[in-house]
C-alpha cells in the first residue's frame, strides 16, 4: 500500500496535490519515449481546479482579505467554482 492510503486524514483538504503519476510502458515503442500521465481522478474533485482553488483560498486568508467563515462569491459554473464550492 501506498502511503497516502495508509494514511487517515483529518479533512478533505489534505488529500489536494500529490497526484500520482504512472508510467505507460506499451504506448510507444521500446526506448521511443517516455509516456508519463497524471492520475487526476485521485483528486477529492476529480479533474476539477481544487488545487487552485485551495491556494486561492489560503492566500486570500493570509493576506487578510477572507476571513474565517466568510463568504466566496465566484461568477463561474466552471471546474474553478466546482473546486471552490468543495
Amino acid at each position: 500500500m501506498s502511503e497516502r492510503e495508509d494514511k487517515i486524514y483529518e479533512d478533505i483538504t489534505q488529500l489536494i496535490g500529490n497526484t500520482p503519476m504512472i508510467r505507460l510502458n506499451k504506448i510507444v515503442p521500446e526506448n521511443a519515449a517516455e509516456v508519463i500521465v497524471k492520475l487526476e481522478s485521485f483528486n477529492p474533485g476529480g479533474s476539477v481546479k481544487d488545487r487552485i482553488a485551495l491556494n486561492m483560498i489560503k492566500r486570500a486568508e493570509e493576506e487578510g482579505r477572507l476571513k474565517p467563515g466568510g463568504t466566496i462569491v465566484e461568477a463561474t459554473s466552471g471546474n474553478t467554482g466546482i473546486g471552490l464550492a468543495m
